[in-house]
């Protein structure tokens, strides 16, 4: 139902209320068990292939318990009027929404307090309508009815007595505390507990009233439905028939207009209720006092970022209005964004299986009393967040981000409530659901100035003088002459305030509304600060509505990357999340569709504060910083409401009597009259004075702007977005379709001809919806119902995978017009976690029974379980990874095992985890970075048997096409390179494996010397380890050392045949299976090549060949890699067949090298690569200046000996301090003295480290030492104007010209503002 269409006479969308309906018990079909109740314990039995009798718990009804505290069926008795066109009336909704529990008895021993709660129907458009309920109790005067109570009662008591002497260890839900163990009084006991007696009890049966209106003004609903409720169980008739209050609420009061209040009249007294303005925050009722109460502030911060991130929120309470205040008050928090996805504050028992549902779900849960927590069955629990709204108490989903300046915000809120006298550690015992209705009901009890014996305000003489004889005859006399009998009354003196026209209830309600004008104030301020620059991030790439319709799932809305790049450091674990979020997604969207169509309410609004915000806070766009800022528009919040609710702007027509038929609807105390359909079912003739002033133009304005205002444009709009489902998959229960469509409504006017077109073209789903029939249950409903959870699941895979792929692909990605090329490492972090989510959710649908938190390490447990007894047997089948590529010697690693099993011990082994989930995320993160999750799935649900046993013939995991889709999309992820486990578990033990390869046509395999290794990585190093000896591998184990960088090499030179010749050095991580390849292409030993015993290797990530092929079609772009051997032989070999770079190519060189570390400075810190290679690596700094000291360098052999850039380093040292009595006294001559100081000191203290470097070695570290400490732009123009140069350069070398040292200084100038840190292995024992 809901609150948009065309108007018909009355211009309904514009009324107060559209429905007053009466449930309760229909007395001609008697008592009936709740028919939901009963099917849903069938099927769940059917299900399980088990009998009936062991689901009791599943069904949400216990039907052993005693017959009082049964289900049993409940009837909308009536409804006025019967239908409207525009919002058709479900019948079968709103009784199961008015009466969620069914029907339930009482005896006059019970307490029969009335109940109030409320409820939304949110149908598949996204538009709402909210239900207002008072439930209270009636004397059962129906003698059939009564003799079934009593006849359930002896078949109960009978039972229970056979089943207390069959055992002695029975246990009832009502008697547990009661009956002991071979009492001889246990029948006594049963019996004097358990039963109702006709002679001797009166019974009483639930019945409501409720008003369903299209805007929710909680209060104003609540104060007319306990004003009739007071009417009906007075003493005295009301001063009108019930049928004039309920026609004058739903035909003659209007919705008060937007920014305006409105007066009109309930049976006793005004009730007063406010629209907000344009320009200010949506309509909210629900006092959001009490939802800080229940909850505390710091639970309803950690539940609110939960909502935000679109995580699955089961709120869990006895009460219901609790479960519809705490779901109303956290998602009024949420502007300007709104909740996208499955939304049902109260879930009635019956339907328990929609917890099922694999998608972001906020629900209420009815607790039953005394029921433990631990005994609640969940189907999932992975990403859940449950809200024990009566223990105040919360469990967070694992991986969980905090809320941006979290502290600092909770102490704002603080102070706001602290200002209204509210604790804010929340106050279980002071909220209005705690204390019961009967308060609300004698709301004029509240001022109790007589130690509670008699109220302040009015009081019924009647309930003071009950039994008094003369009053009874009096009654008598007026009875039968017809006269109405004056209320007399008891009055206490009036206050101040009361003089003044204030009443203590209108003080505060004054109050609440206040307080959650300011409240709201404070958390849309915190949206407005993080995204006060959020429209420099939109992307508008349509040129209309049509072709962005069109194109919406292709088309990037917003800049992520750069809108990241943007906020402060502390903001980017949350925001990565929540920029993620289908919230956010149709936030953007409303925004790109307001240049076409008019503004979305909430979007409007916002808009509105950001200017302000930009007029007052003059400031540049970039510039983002964390510091906090508070709000600023309290006051003039709370005035505004104030203002409102004291000025009244409009009243409505007063109740007035009706043409009704004598004698019907009679008064009889206690009981609801029978209400005169005929005067309800339809308006009055002509128009009001309050409708007819509306012009077509205005009421189809007035309809948008109520239907957005609390619906939102954005779900019609809605394609899928990358990251969540379709708003019709995550609402799919509500879609059951067993007929034909439904008859075309009138088109929507909210909206252009070709938008509607297109939207109906665009969607996949739901294209027969129809009302929601919650009741029709049956199992063709149910499988329909799954099947679209199947598809949406699937789509949701698609989406997802797509996307990591587009972000992770690089310059493709651009070339494809997909926006930015790097991803950085926390989206891609945001993007695995969200896999990770998406899978636990696949694996909890269908489930037969849930097995601990996670649905699939439950199912990995079991796979594991068997396979191992099958091992016992027989070895079981591994699957071979590809070889690794070998060298020319042969010498290779030795076959990596793929195993899922061993994959799933890798995990089990790391004490750092401590739960399932976390067990389950930790092998889906394995497993992609091994890119074996896909072939890994695909192992485990090979084993049908155990599918089939752990889940539902409906489930995901059992639609056989759809799964071979879901396999082949994850798949696609083999493309790229990710380390999301190497990156997220550093403190893990890993096992590695190295091998040390050398060539062996030119020299010995093994050296007799005493050979080591020291492998580092970006997380840390093993230290120096020794290789045994006569082996060239060696197994090690450390802690993570993330991506490995470079390995340091050496031995003592000791033996015959110390001299040895590596071709490289290979090392795996045995968990992930990465494979590193350090080239060397050098000589190891004194006199031969440049005389080193040690050399630093930089390392190169190695594919396998299945990777490279796959490469071919797409990969990430290469890493950069380490040098090759070319480059690494000495420079003899530079002037054979390699031919040599030109001057030009050798400057381009330097200027890459150069950009690419300003490149990585400017990254954030945390998604930097490593800088070692940027510094040694193949196209690094290192390799670029070597190319310049090698151009025109003089290489023949003296004497056949090498000559190296370091002798010519070492002459230039010699003649520096030979040459130091330079006579000037010029500044700048003292200026070169202290580089050329500076300089010698650094060569003396590598050449007197203690290690065995070669001369190329020694260059490097120079290289990397001036990098850091900014020297190198100095010691350049040293070196090319030194005597030295002329003796070892050819004239044309670019060291020796001018022109070009300038123009390589300048280039190496642009590194002086960088803090550069080296690796520790690349400078170690270098001491300066």
């Amino acid at each position: 139902m809901s609150g948009s269409g065309a108007p018909g006479p009355g211009a309904a969308p514009c009324r107060f209320a559209h429905y007053f309906v009466l449930c309760g018990i229909d007395a001609e079909s008697g008592l009936e068990p709740d028919e939901l109740a009963v099917l849903y314990k069938w099927l769940e039995a059917d299900l399980h292939g088990k009998s009936s009798d062991t689901t009791d718990k599943t069904s949400g009804e216990n039907f052993d318990q005693s017959p009082l505290r049964r289900t049993f069926k409940s009837k909308v008795l009536a409804h006025y009027p019967q239908n409207i066109e525009w919002n058709p009336f479900d019948q079968d909704a709103v009784n199961m929404l008015c009466m969620p529990k069914g029907l339930s008895f009482r005896t006059q021993a019970d307490n029969r307090d009335p109940q109030l709660h409320s409820f939304i129907i949110t149908r598949e458009d996204g538009s709402r309508t909210y239900g207002f309920v008072l439930t209270f109790y009636e004397e059962v005067t129906s003698k059939q009815i009564c003799t079934a109570m009593q006849t359930l009662y002896q078949m109960h008591n009978a039972e229970q007595y056979s089943s207390v002497c069959a055992s002695s260890s029975c246990s009832m839900d009502s008697l547990a505390s009661s009956i002991d163990e071979g009492d001889a009084t246990s029948l006594a006991k049963l019996q004097r507990y358990n039963s109702y007696d006709i002679s001797r009890d009166t019974l009483y049966v639930s019945k409501c009233i409720c008003l369903i209106t299209p805007l929710p003004f909680m209060q104003a609903c609540k104060k007319f439905l306990i004003q009739l409720y007071k009417a009906v169980t007075s003493q005295q008739p009301p001063p009108l028939p019930l049928e004039s209050y309920i026609h004058n609420i739903l035909y003659e009061v209007p919705l008060p207009p937007p920014g305006r209040s409105l007066k009109f009249y309930g049976v006793y007294e005004p009730i007063i209720c406010q629209r907000p303005g344009p320009n200010e925050l949506p309509l909210s009722d629900y006092p959001l006092r009490e939802v800080f109460e229940l909850l505390g502030l710091e639970n309803l911060v950690q539940v609110f970022t939960c909502v935000l991130l679109e995580m699955q929120i089961l709120l869990y309470s006895q009460d219901y209005q609790r479960l519809m205040t705490v779901a109303e008050g956290i998602t009024t928090l949420l502007f300007p964004f709104q909740w996208q996805h499955v939304y049902v504050p109260i879930l009635p028992a019956s339907l328990l299986h929609f917890l099922d549902a694999p998608v972001p779900y906020l629900m209420g849960l009815q607790s039953k009393e005394g029921t433990d927590r631990s005994k609640l069955e969940l189907p999932q629990e992975a990403n859940l967040c449950f809200v024990d709204i009566d223990s105040h108490f919360i469990e967070l989903p694992e991986e969980f981000p905090q809320f941006p300046n979290k502290l600092e915000f909770i102490q704002e809120i603080s102070e706001v409530l602290l200002q209204f006298g509210i604790p804010p550690e929340g106050n279980l015992h002071c909220s209005d659901s705690a204390t019961k209705l009967k308060n609300l009901v004698l709301s004029d009890l509240v001022n109790d100035k007589k130690n509670g014996n008699i109220p302040g305000n009015a009081l019924n003489m009647y309930e003071l003088l009950k039994g008094n004889e003369t009053i009874a005859r009096l009654q008598a006399l007026t009875k039968r002459t017809g006269v109405m009998m004056e209320k007399m009354a008891i009055t206490a003196p009036l206050t101040e305030k009361e003089k003044d026209g204030k009443l203590p209830c209108e003080e505060m309600e004054l109050r609440d509304y206040k307080l959650n004008v300011q409240l709201r104030e404070v958390f849309a301020n915190r949206f407005t600060q993080m995204f006060a620059d959020y429209e420099a991030f939109v992307i508008q790439a349509a040129p209309d509505m049509e072709s962005w319709l069109t194109n919406r799932e292709q088309m990037q809305n917003f800049d992520k990357a750069s809108f990241l790049s943007d906020q402060p450091e502390p903001y980017l674990p949350f925001l990565s999340h929540f920029i993620e979020t289908q919230m956010f997604a149709t936030f953007i969207d409303n925004k790109i569709i307001s240049q076409w169509e008019e503004k979305d309410p909430f979007l409007r609004v916002f808009d509105s504060r950001i200017e302000k915000l930009r007029l007052y806070n003059v400031r540049a766009p970039a510039l983002r910083t964390s510091n906090y800022q508070k709000c600023s528009t309290l006051k003039e919040a709370a005035q505004s409401i104030e203002q409102r609710l004291m000025k009244i702007d409009h009243t409505a027509i007063h109740p007035h009597l009706l043409d009704m038929k004598i004698g019907q609807g009679k008064y009889e105390q206690g009981f609801f009259p029978k209400l005169q359909s005929d005067v309800l079912a339809t308006g009055p003739t002509n128009n009001n004075r309050w409708t007819s002033r509306s012009t077509t133009t205005q009421r189809r304005k007035d309809r948008l702007r109520q239907h957005s205002e609390h619906i939102g444009l954005d779900n019609d709009l809605r394609e899928p977005s990358e990251e969540h489902l379709l708003r019709q998959n995550s609402m799919a229960f509500w879609e059951w379709d067993q007929g034909p469509p439904p008859p075309a409504r009138p088109p929507k006017k909210s909206f252009s001809e070709c938008c509607l077109k297109y939207m109906q073209e665009a969607r996949s789903l739901g294209k027969n919806l129809r009302q929601p029939k919650l009741s029709d249950l049956s199992p063709a409903v149910i499988a329909q119902t799954n099947w679209k959870f199947v598809e949406g699941l699937l789509k949701e895979c698609r989406m997802k995978t797509k996307r990591m792929l587009v972000e992770k692909m690089g310059h493709e990605a651009v070339e494809l017009g997909h926006g930015e090329a790097n991803i950085t490492g926390l989206e891609e972090n945001t993007l695995i976690a969200s896999l990770c989510d998406l899978l636990e959710r696949i694996w909890s649908h269908g489930l037969q029974v849930k097995q601990g938190k996670s649905a699939l390490w439950s199912h990995l447990l079991q796979y594991q379980e068997k396979e191992e007894k099958q091992e016992h047997g027989a070895e079981s089948p591994v699957a071979v990874g590809t070889e690794r590529r070998k060298s020319d010697t042969g010498i290779s690693l030795p076959t990596l095992r793929v195993s899922l099993i061993q994959d799933m011990r890798h995990v089990q082994n790391m004490s750092e985890i401590k739960t399932d989930v976390g067990r389950a995320r930790a092998w889906i993160r394995l497993s992609l970075e091994k890119k074996l999750l896909s072939q890994h799935l695909k192992q485990l649900l090979s084993n049908q048997a155990l599918a089939k046993k752990l889940y539902k013939r409906y489930a995901f995991l059992r639609c056989e096409e759809e799964r071979e889709q879901f396999l082949y999309h994850l798949l696609s992820l083999n493309a790229v390179d990710y380390f999301c486990f190497t990156s997220v578990f550093t403190t893990i033990m890993i096992p590695y494996r190295s091998v040390i390869i050398p060539i062996k046509k030119l020299s010995n395999a093994i050296t007799t010397s005493n050979p080591w290794i020291c492998v580092s990585g970006e997380l840390g190093d093993t230290g120096v380890m020794q290789i045994p000896k006569n082996h060239l591998e060696m197994t090690f184990e450390c802690q993570n050392l993330g991506k490995l960088t470079t390995v340091q090499i050496g031995h003592d030179n000791s033996g015959l045949l110390a001299k040895w010749l590596v071709d490289c050095v290979m090392v795996r991580n045995e968990i992930t299976g990465h494979t590193y390849r350090f080239p060397c292409g050098k000589w190891l030993g004194k006199g031969v090549d440049d005389g080193s015993l040690e050399r630093i290797l930089i390392g190169e990530l190695v594919s396998s060949t299945s990777d490279e092929e796959l490469g071919k079609q797409c990969r990430t772009p290469p890493q950069q890699k380490s040098p090759t051997m070319a480059r690494r032989l000495s420079i003899t070999s530079l002037t054979g067949k390699n031919s040599k770079p030109n001057a030009g190519q050798i400057q381009e060189g330097i200027g890459e090298a150069v950009n690419n570390i300003v490149k990585h400075f400017h990254k954030p810190e945390k998604e930097r690569g490593s800088l070692t290679i940027l510094l040694c690596g193949e196209n690094g700094l290192v390799a670029a200046l070597e190319q310049v000291f090698h151009h025109g360098f003089k290489s023949a052999r003296i004497f056949h000996k090498n000559v190296f850039i370091w002798d010519f380093i070492e002459k230039v040292v010699a003649y520096f301090e030979t040459s130091d009595q330079i006579g000037d006294n010029e500044e700048a001559l003292l200026l070169q003295r202290s580089s050329c100081k500076t300089f010698c000191h650094y060569v003396n203290a590598i050449n007197t480290a203690p290690r065995n470097i070669g001369k190329d070695g020694k260059f490097q570290i120079l290289i990397c030492l001036g990098t850091r400490d900014h020297l190198l732009s100095q010691w350049i123009p040293l070196l090319a104007e030194c005597p030295p140069i002329t003796r070892m350069y050819e004239e044309n070398a670019l060291l020796r010209d001018r022109m070009t040292v300038n123009s390589l200084i300048r280039v190496l100038q642009t590194l002086q503002d960088f803090n550069i840190i080296l690796e520790g292995s690349l400078i170690k024992g270098v001491d300066v």
